[in-house]
């Protein structure tokens, strides 16, 4: 009971008399004189301070000391990012040493080797090399046709899917497409290694390889006709000009009822496309249309 009245007159000791009096001229004396009486009613709770105090002392005792440690995100994922950009400049530093070369169609691409050498890309080819070791071994890769102004010393490779050439110092052009590989040299000496099968081949002599057929053939050029914007053949299959056609011009060409195994002899032009097209098909008696981008070949019919 003591306990209650200590309390009733903290509560009232809390009150000035100028609240007192302010609540009993309001409208809250109603909500005074509630909480005088709710407040009469507290019982404290009883506690056992002996009991309290060892509790205590056995939690510390039994709960691990834990830091907290309070992180920034936005702060690691800067951090996570300069790093990964820091590795990557230093693998493409350090450890990619491949040069590639390539070229679209109709176009052609004019490039110095470490060593000077000069080559030429015809279109849609691709040449690759590594530069790291380009003083040790002259080795270059290449999908396509390419003209070669060799320098003088160490040996240079040049590797296609169809085989290996490979010279001292010199001046040739290699073509490697689908079923059709050649080598044309235009000074000097070349070595060209196909099927394991090696010929060397000296100025104004090439080496063909046609749907698995080799054939030696002679040459009367001081360059390939593409790098003055021509292309030649000599009794090749028209399937294979057709091709040249579509990767000079970016055209489709289509053809009905006509044989693409007839053997072609000639040039066309890759300046412009009627001119062009007017080569091949006349000689072979063909007619052409155009439509768009595409282009069909279909047999010419006498009037």
């Amino acid at each position: 009971m003591k306990k209650e009245n200590d309390i009733l007159k903290w509560f009232n000791r809390e009150l000035s008399q100028q609240d007192i009096k302010d609540l009993k001229q309001s409208e809250d004396l109603d909500t005074l004189e509630k909480i005088k009486h709710y407040s009469s009613q507290l019982t404290a709770p009883k506690i056992d301070a002996h009991q309290a105090l060892n509790a205590f002392k056995q939690q510390n005792k039994t709960k691990p000391e834990s830091k907290v440690i309070s992180l920034n995100f936005k702060t690691v994922f800067k951090v996570a990012a300069m790093v990964i950009i820091m590795l990557g400049a230093s693998y493409f530093a350090f450890f990619n040493t491949t040069k590639n070369f390539t070229t679209d169609i109709a176009e052609t691409q004019s490039l110095r080797l470490p060593d000077n050498s000069e080559v030429i890309l015809n279109a849609k080819s691709s040449l690759t090399f590594n530069k790291k070791t380009w003083k040790d071994t002259r080795d270059l890769t290449l999908d396509g046709e390419a003209f070669f102004k060799v320098e003088k010393g160490q040996k240079f490779t040049v590797n296609t899917d169809a085989g290996i050439v490979q010279v001292l110092g010199t001046q040739f052009n290699v073509k490697e497409r689908d079923n059709y590989f050649e080598v044309i040299c235009f000074e000097g000496l070349v070595s060209v290694t196909h099927k394991n099968k090696s010929v060397t081949l000296a100025k104004g002599k090439g080496f063909k390889v046609v749907n698995n057929t080799i054939e030696l053939i002679d040459n009367t050029n001081n360059s390939p006709s593409w790098t003055k914007a021509e292309s030649s053949f000599n009794n090749i299959e028209l399937n294979q000009v057709i091709a040249e056609l579509e990767r000079q011009y970016d055209i489709t060409i289509e053809v009905e009822s006509i044989d693409v195994s007839q053997l072609f002899t000639g040039t066309f032009t890759h300046n412009n496309l009627n001119t062009a097209l007017l080569s091949v098909t006349i000689p072979l008696k063909i007619s052409y249309k155009i439509k768009g981008s595409t282009v069909t070949f279909y047999k010419y019919e006498e009037k």
